[in-house]
C-alpha cells in the first residue's frame, strides 16, 4: 500500500481511483500546506496530489527523492511544479488534459459577453439602488455579433471558444507561435492585437508568456476593445491593463485568473468596465470531478507500476 498526499479536499468521487492506499491529508480546514510542509510530507509520501495553487518545486521534490514516484496535478498547466526536477528525481507528472476545455470556454465567453455589455456595471448599480430609471444611453456597451475575435493560442480551448464565436456570427482570427494551416491564421500577435474587437487568451503560463500582454501591446488594441483572460494570470500585466482600464484607452476586460492569487491589484479591482471572477474557469460540478478522477487515475497507474496517458 502507497501514501498519497492529497494537498486540498477533492470533489465527492474525485478520489475513488486511490482505494486501498493510505491518504495523507487534506487539512481539516481544508487549508493550503505550506512550502516547508510540502517538503515534509514530501519525504513520507509516495505520491502527491496537488493543485495548480501548491508549488511543487525543487525542494519538495528533492524532500521527496527516492520515495516519491509521482504527481497528479488536478489542472490542465503545470507551471507549478518544476518538471526539470521531477525529471531529475525520476518523478512522473500527470496533467488533465481534455476534461476542462468546453468549460473554460464557456467561462471565456460568458465573460466576453459580460464585459463588452457592461453587465457586471450594470447589476452593481441594480443591486445598490443606483438605477433610478431606464436611459437610452444608459450602459452602452459594445456588440459581439458581426465582431472580429482574436483568439491568441489555439489549442483546445481557444478552439472551443472560436467554435461558439462562429455561432454569434464573429469573425475569428487567430494566433500561434508555429502556423496552424487553419484559416484565419495570423503570424504576428501585434497585427491581431491592432484588428479584433475582442482577444481572447488561451496560453501556458511560464517565463515564455510572463506579461505578453503588456502596456506596449494593450496601446495597440482598439479602445473599443475587449480583453479577456481565462489562461494563466501572469499571462497580462496587471498594473498595466489597470491603467488602460482607468484611462479609457481600452473598453472593458473580462478576467478569471490573476498575477499573485488570490491578490489582486486594486487598481483592477477599482477599474471601470471590469468583470472580475475568482478563477472559476472549469468550475462546473462535473468538470471539476472529472479532473480530479483523471489525476488520481494516473496516480494510481503510476504507483501500479503502469504509464497513464496523460504524462507531461
Amino acid at each position: 500500500m502507497s501514501r498519497v498526499l492529497v494537498t486540498r479536499r477533492l470533489p465527492e468521487g474525485g478520489l475513488e481511483p486511490l482505494a486501498g492506499h493510505e491518504l495523507v491529508g487534506p487539512k481539516a480546514d481544508d487549508a493550503p500546506y505550506s512550502p516547508d510542509e510540502l517538503r515534509a510530507h514530501a519525504a513520507e509520501v509516495d505520491a502527491i496530489v496537488s493543485l495548480l495553487t501548491d508549488r511543487i518545486d525543487a525542494g519538495v521534490l528533492a524532500a521527496g527523492a527516492g520515495r516519491l514516484r509521482v504527481v497528479g496535478n488536478v489542472a490542465v498547466g503545470y507551471d507549478n511544479v518544476d518538471l526539470a526536477a521531477a525529471a531529475a528525481h525520476g518523478v512522473v507528472v500527470c496533467n488533465t488534459p481534455g476534461v476542462l476545455d468546453e468549460t473554460t470556454a464557456d467561462t471565456a465567453f460568458l465573460l466576453m459577453l459580460g464585459a463588452a455589455r457592461l453587465a457586471s456595471e450594470a447589476e452593481r448599480d441594480l443591486r445598490s439602488g443606483h438605477w433610478a430609471r431606464w436611459g437610452i444611453n444608459e450602459y452602452l456597451g459594445q456588440d459581439v455579433h458581426d465582431a472580429v475575435l482574436g483568439v491568441v493560442g489555439f489549442g483546445r480551448i481557444g478552439r472551443a471558444v472560436a467554435e461558439r464565436a462562429e455561432g454569434f456570427g464573429m469573425r475569428v482570427i487567430h494566433h500561434t507561435r508555429r502556423p496552424t494551416d487553419v484559416a484565419g491564421y495570423v503570424p504576428d500577435l501585434d497585427a491581431l492585437l491592432t484588428h479584433a474587437d475582442f482577444v481572447t487568451l488561451h496560453v501556458p503560463g511560464g517565463p515564455e508568456t510572463r506579461h505578453l500582454i503588456d502596456a506596449r501591446r494593450l496601446a495597440l488594441m482598439k479602445p473599443t476593445a475587449v480583453l479577456v483572460n481565462t489562461a494563466r494570470g501572469t499571462v497580462v500585466d496587471e498594473a498595466a491593463l489597470a491603467d488602460a482600464l482607468h484611462e479609457g484607452r481600452l473598453f472593458a476586460a473580462g478576467i478569471d485568473v490573476y498575477e499573485r492569487e488570490p491578490e489582486i491589484d486594486p487598481r483592477l479591482l477599482a477599474a471601470p468596465r471590469a468583470m472580475l471572477l475568482p478563477h472559476i474557469g472549469s468550475a462546473s460540478r462535473r468538470t471539476r470531478t472529472r479532473m480530479a478522477t483523471l489525476a488520481t487515475s494516473a496516480v494510481a497507474t503510476v504507483l501500479a507500476g503502469g504509464t497513464p496517458p496523460n504524462v507531461v
